[in-house]
């Protein structure tokens, strides 16, 4: 049996180092926001041979869209030219243009958002992790209203909460490094991958504190040694599904489109966070909430 609760500390110092890094990195750099938050069009192409220069392409589209635009070279031979948003009719000038200058290419996606449906987005999305987290607290709340001695329900639920902001920041903050030094993007998809994080982290440490509420059923008397036995009752499941999840995220990291790269990455990083702070961070904080009681 795993001595997970005697050396808690270890535990705890190593989530705070990831924790505070994540923070730091967030205050230092932020979330590098994507189109669809901050408004503008993206276009993405592929060329059939080596790119033209970004230098080349700004020549072209000067005078088409008045300098307001910014070129980054993508994934093998593609580009992307960022703007304002544009209409329809002036993205076809810009392929017309593009296509004169330097040739034939792929249009791989265009995505063109303004500025008041992005703001509307990270509304709507700062509002759907919010009711998340208050209709998981109820729940479980509710769910372990009969295990109320030694520990009182309401405080597993806050125990979860807790174990999924530790798992939703650190995702953060490695997309926060990832935007300065890789220019990489968060949009909608990255939200949609927070959310399914958060979720299935839940799930893993409810998993884990359901095992110690049926034992505190069965009348285990001594609290941490009940604590400790269900965490590793819960182990070998929790370690399966972790590995069949992950296996599956990284060939699909590895051999999907450019276009999930990230969305999957976000998830490989939060689950295998998830799947850590539940054994390792949930039963270890019920410990000691108990012990300061």
């Amino acid at each position: 049996m795993l001595p997970i609760i005697r050396y808690r500390k270890i535990f705890f110092v190593f989530s705070g180092l990831l924790i505070a890094a994540a923070l730091l990195a967030l205050g230092m750099w932020r979330l590098r926001l994507g189109t669809d938050f901050v408004g503008g069009s993206l276009l993405e192409v592929r060329w059939p041979g080596a790119a033209p220069a970004a230098s080349d392409l700004r020549a072209a589209l000067d005078p088409l869209l008045e300098r307001d635009f910014a070129v980054q070279q993508g994934a093998e031979n593609n580009t992307i030219l960022r703007s304002q948003a544009l209409s329809e009719e002036k993205h076809q000038e810009v392929l017309t243009k593009l296509k004169e200058r330097h040739g034939t290419f792929d249009e791989l996606r265009f995505d063109s958002i303004g500025p008041v449906i992005g703001r509307e987005l990270i509304r709507k999305s700062i509002w759907a992790l919010v009711m998340v987290l208050v209709g998981i607290l109820l729940y479980i709340a509710w769910s372990f209203r009969k295990v109320s001695r030694p520990v009182a329900a309401w405080k597993y639920g806050v125990i979860t909460i807790l174990t999924g902001f530790h798992d939703v920041i650190i995702p953060l903050g490695l997309f926060s490094v990832l935007g300065k030094w890789f220019d990489l993007e968060v949009n909608a998809s990255f939200v949609a991958a927070i959310l399914t994080v958060l979720g299935y982290s839940i799930n893993d440490t409810i998993v884990v504190l359901d095992r110690v509420r049926e034992n505190l059923a069965a009348g285990l008397s001594d609290f941490e040694a009940t604590v400790e036995k269900s965490v590793n009752q819960a182990l070998a499941r929790s370690l399966n599904t972790i590995l069949t999840t992950l296996l599956a995220l990284v060939a699909v990291f590895f051999f999907g489109g450019e276009t999930t790269k990230h969305f999957v990455l976000a998830l490989i990083v939060g689950i295998a966070t998830g799947a850590y702070s539940s054994i390792f961070i949930a039963s270890p904080l019920l410990v000691v909430w108990h012990r300061r009681n």
